[in-house]
């Protein structure tokens, strides 16, 4: 039998979200430049909701 551990999802502060948000906003990056500047992945990204 084969047991999948299910890695734990990672959450983010509300002060990380907008600061990732006004990379793009503010700052003219792309949403994938933003995504990489901070280290997530671009779902993660689009999933942030404040």
């Amino acid at each position: 039998m084969v047991y999948i551990m299910k890695k734990a999802r990672t959450t983010y502060s509300v002060a990380f979200k907008h600061d990732a948000a006004n990379l793009v906003l503010d700052k003219g990056y792309t949403i994938q430049e933003a995504c990489n500047a901070v280290g997530v992945g671009y779902t993660a990204m689009s999933r942030c909701r404040t």
